[in-house]
């Protein structure tokens, strides 16, 4: 790829981002204003509380899906990562997880993609396993009932949601239940999949 094609390609990631930033900003309540259900960080320098930032290397880890083999978020590299942590105890993550799996449905075929929610019942698959079976979730499920992947991003409440483009940076980042499902959205991640950078 010439020079002139890889800088257009940058810049189209951009634009991209800027818009998915846009469109979940705007779907928040009180356009954005009002934390108590989410807020939004895309591509700015981390917050005092040391939150994870847009634009940071995703942390790496390795953790158990629902049938005991390890997953690590470097064998995902080359693909775009939803990353969600969530809990069974948690209503607003309930909620929020048909949209996931609407997500999956959407994109869980292309190999470009993958969507990893992150448990962190401290039960684990024993809390985790029949809510996701009663449920019919397809999307893959990853144990943490340690709260690693929490502490290494430092979630300050769930659900919240990471999105990590092809070379493992946080290129959005969710605090508070949303709908994955929003159209916008969806042609956001497209577009992000479509892209051959980030």
């Amino acid at each position: 790829m010439g020079r002139d094609a890889k800088m257009l390609s940058a810049v189209a990631v951009a634009v991209l981002l800027a818009a998915l930033a846009l469109v979940v900003f705007m779907q928040l309540p009180d356009g954005g204003g009002q934390k108590a259900e989410g807020s939004v960080s895309i591509a700015t320098p981390a917050a005092k509380t040391g939150s994870v930032a847009a634009g940071k290397v995703a942390s790496d880890f390795k953790l158990r899906d629902l049938d005991g083999h390890e997953v690590s978020l470097s064998s995902m590299r080359g693909k775009v990562v939803f990353l969600n942590l969530w809990a069974t105890w948690c209503e607003p993550c309930r909620r929020e997880m048909p949209s996931i799996e609407a997500l999956y449905e959407k994109f869980g075929k292309d190999k470009s993609f993958a969507i990893l929610a992150v448990s962190e019942d401290s039960d684990g698959s024993k809390a985790v396993a029949p809510y996701v079976k009663q449920s019919g979730y397809k999307f893959e499920i990853l144990l943490d009932p340690r709260n690693d992947v929490g502490e290494a991003y430092n979630v300050s409440g769930i659900p919240e949601t990471f999105v990590i483009d092809r070379d493992g940076r946080i290129v959005a980042h969710h605090l508070g239940p949303y709908d994955w499902a929003n159209p916008d959205i969806r042609d956001a991640l497209q577009e992000l999949i479509n892209s051959k950078t980030g």
